[in-house]
């Protein structure tokens, strides 16, 4: 399995460039599962605090901070096909 925590703010216009790459991704990555966490709520805040996270939207992936702000789709297919050639 490849955990994704989104972490997003409303209204973020990355965000949602970044949910659409996902929704495009899953058929591809069916291991991939994403948990979108609003950074005004508890649990945002504590994975803001906790990763730096300075731009949304935060990606985390399998507990490690991807990226911030725009996501660059290739570097993301690029990790994902890493993880999941992985033995």
């Amino acid at each position: 399995m490849i955990s994704i925590q989104f972490v997003t703010v409303p209204g973020c216009h990355e965000c949602a460039k970044a949910k659409k790459v996902f929704e495009e991704l899953k058929p591809k990555y069916p291991e991939m599962q994403i948990a979108e966490v609003d950074a005004t709520s508890d649990e945002g805040v504590a994975l803001v605090q906790k990763y730096g996270i300075f731009s949304s939207p935060g990606i985390i992936v399998n507990g490690e901070l991807f990226s911030t702000g725009a996501l660059d789709k290739d570097q993301f297919i690029g990790k994902l096909d890493a993880l999941k050639n992985r033995p």
